[in-house]
């Protein structure tokens, strides 16, 4: 028992190396526009999986033919097919379904505009949800459950920006000072997550992503100077520190955004559900980890890990996923 809190600590590093690309599980892309003749344009973009493409599937209402799409061509990051479909009966009569997705652990995301003067709305489909009727048309209520749900999504499954806040939790003890520095990071986002998303700013992504792997290993090691008994800098200066990494994130959550689009006429709102996901998405998490934190408090635990160098160790760990994910985008400017 004296053992047990370091050995989940050191399972979960190994966890987090076995995930080690913070986006390994990038989401599938679907978009359907409506084209003249009544009939649709689809594209299918599928997730590249050990060399090949990820065994999901588009398929369209029985309505529609053809239902499946061509065979895919490789573009460097996916697996893409482009056709033209047409509908014996409105497309919307009728579910959309991705087959296998019920056996990944992966999403679709869904980019789907009812006609030629209507605004583009964006679903979400999962493993436990892999089917869509899709709407006749958008409405201000789609569109904040469809951003806030994507938005949600994205801060979960890039852990990146997870093991970001997870390495801030570790470093500053204080929960006022946490609060207060988790809320820059969060102004921080949200500000160049807007200007970015509005394409206001535009960054290429590969250094964006590299320089954030790199705040990471930044707060590893700012943890360890704290063992060490030094002060570090965002123990100094938790509000600047946050704020400036912040700036960087919200570039990151922005590439989402991007490879959706934005509703045209619900820019404000698509905008701001996006942000309020990503946020509610956050709060889940360090919840989570508060809650582990109170039980292991309760049964005791904290006090055995008060003898062992847990929080090196997590240091240690983080700063190796980061130092892995920094080489691993760095070396992707000369792919």
């Amino acid at each position: 028992m004296r053992t047990l809190p370091l050995c989940l600590m050191i399972l979960a590093t190994v966890l987090l190396g076995w995930r080690a690309d913070a986006h390994a599980l990038e989401p599938g892309y679907l978009e359907i526009t409506p084209v003249p003749a009544g009939e649709w344009q689809v594209v299918w973009r599928k997730p590249q999986v050990a060399g090949a493409p990820m065994q999901i599937e588009a398929v369209l209402p029985e309505s529609c033919a053809p239902r499946r799409p061509p065979a895919p061509r490789f573009d460097g990051r996916a697996y893409v097919s482009s056709w033209q479909a047409a509908c014996d009966r409105p497309i919307w009569d009728g579910l959309l379904f991705i087959e296998g997705l019920s056996d990944t652990a992966t999403d679709v995301l869904v980019r789907f505009q009812p006609s030629l003067e209507q605004t583009p709305v964006a679903l979400r489909l999962t493993p436990d949800h892999a089917e869509v009727r899709l709407p006749e048309a958008a409405t201000p209520w789609s569109v904040v459950t469809s951003y806030f749900s994507l938005g949600v999504a994205h801060i979960l499954g890039g852990l990146d920006h997870l093991l970001f806040v997870f390495a801030l939790m570790l470093l500053i003890r204080n929960t006022r000072r946490l609060f207060w520095a988790i809320t820059a990071f969060t102004v921080a986002h949200s500000v160049t997550l807007a200007v970015s998303a509005l394409g206001w700013v535009t960054m290429p992504m590969p250094p964006v992503e590299a320089v954030i792997a790199l705040s990471i290993a930044f707060l590893a090691n700012e943890i360890l100077l704290a063992e060490r008994g030094e002060e570090p800098l965002t123990a100094r200066a938790p509000w600047t520190v946050t704020f400036s990494f912040g700036l960087l994130h919200g570039l990151g959550f922005a590439s989402a955004l991007r490879e959706i689009g934005l509703p045209e006429t619900d820019i404000p709102l698509a905008l701001l559900s996006f942000n309020i996901g990503v946020e509610a998405g956050q709060l889940l998490f360090v919840a989570v980890v508060a809650l582990f934190g109170m039980a292991a408090r309760f049964t005791g635990l904290t006090d055995v890990v008060a003898h062992l160098p847990a929080r090196a160790v997590a240091a240690y760990g983080i700063g190796t996923v980061a130092a892995f994910w920094t080489i691993e985008r760095v070396s992707a400017f000369f792919a």
